[in-house]
């Protein structure tokens, strides 16, 4: 189980690199050394170093015959920066245990082949896990490289939905406003969201009703952009995302099949679509969604506006195959 804790300590570790080292994917690494971890790091942007070299460098002690844990196979090319294979042919490192094999099919097990040639011997994780593990572990790396994956296998970003609804099936009041449908606590656990995310993209109308601003407020994160999606281009020239300090990071497009497609040709790997439905549905009949999130706010907004729309209680939800069944109780009731 050692194997496990230090390869989820390198994921927690790649986690901090998250919307920050496009296109690369976020990588950590561990180093451990007789039992014990002597050195760590993470991808922390493009062009900087990477995890692998990051783990060596900072190690307490000499890396050699040390067992190096990543969440992905070590880059064998020469890039911004050196290959990671020649660094740790460089370290003396006697073992890498890598969690997956590099989504690119130019450079899977490439770093396999080259390390064995110098001696150091080479671990596929996922490929390693009994039943146990797998549980254990939860396979936790790979929300971190489907981002990647996708984006270096069909040059699109991994689309993510994410929609926050009534129970009786609305996401915004009669003025479509949509602001508050969700409590407190899932708007603080999705506001992290943004800080893995390279874009958060809207439609038209939630930039007219809301005003948002669209930036991660849990952590700075200023590699994240803005995309605005409007048919008519029509679009308030002061809301935030016009004019505040990210303003340079704002761009708008006609047709969301389109905005995809160019920000995939940026290099960006994730979006994050929070609304609105039409955009959404734009999405979903084009088959761009990967990951569809709805958050169902235990509330019956009908006719009235979202402050006095009717809140419910004491809920409970249960899954049945593919559904899930969402219970609530209304104030009073035991």
């Amino acid at each position: 189980m050692n194997d496990v804790r230090h390869m989820l300590r390198a994921v927690e570790l790649a986690e901090r690199g998250c919307g920050r080292t496009r296109p690369n994917p976020p990588v950590g690494a561990v180093l451990v050394k007789g039992g014990r971890v002597v050195g760590e790091g993470w991808h922390r942007k493009c062009g900087g170093a990477h995890a692998e070299v990051e783990a060596i460098e900072s190690s307490s002690v000499s890396p050699k015959g040390g067992v190096l844990y990543v969440t992905l196979e070590p880059c064998s090319r020469a890039g911004r920066v050196g290959a990671c294979t020649d660094a740790i042919v460089r370290s003396g490192v006697k073992k890498v245990v890598y969690a997956c094999q590099d989504p690119n099919p130019a450079n899977r097990a490439r770093a396999r082949r080259i390390l064995a040639r110098h001696g150091i011997e080479c671990e596929c994780w996922a490929k390693s896990l009994d039943a146990e593990e797998r549980e254990a572990a939860g396979l936790a790396w790979r929300r971190l490289m489907r981002p990647f994956a996708k984006h270096v296998t069909t040059g699109l970003p991994f689309v993510t939905v994410k929609l926050a609804m009534s129970l009786d099936g609305r996401i915004c009041d009669r003025g479509g406003r949509s602001r508050w449908i969700s409590g407190t606590a899932a708007r603080r656990e999705t506001a992290k969201w943004r800080e893995r995310a390279d874009v958060v993209m809207v439609g038209a109308e939630t930039v007219r009703a809301d005003d948002p601003s669209l930036l991660c407020h849990t952590r700075r994160n200023d590699f994240l952009y803005r995309a605005i999606v409007s048919r008519s281009g029509r679009l308030p020239r002061k809301a935030q995302v016009f004019t505040d300090g990210a303003k340079g990071r704002t761009l708008v497009y006609r047709d969301a099949v389109e905005a995809v497609k160019d920000l995939g040709r940026r290099g960006f790997m994730s979006v994050l679509c929070e609304g609105g439905l039409s955009l959404a549905r734009s999405l979903a009949d084009a088959g761009f969604v990967d990951e569809w999130v709805t958050i169902v706010a235990p509330l019956a907004i009908g006719s009235r506006n979202i402050g006095g729309a009717t809140r419910f209680g004491a809920c409970s939800s249960a899954s049945y195959g593919d559904d899930v069944m969402v219970r609530c109780l209304g104030k009073g009731v035991s």
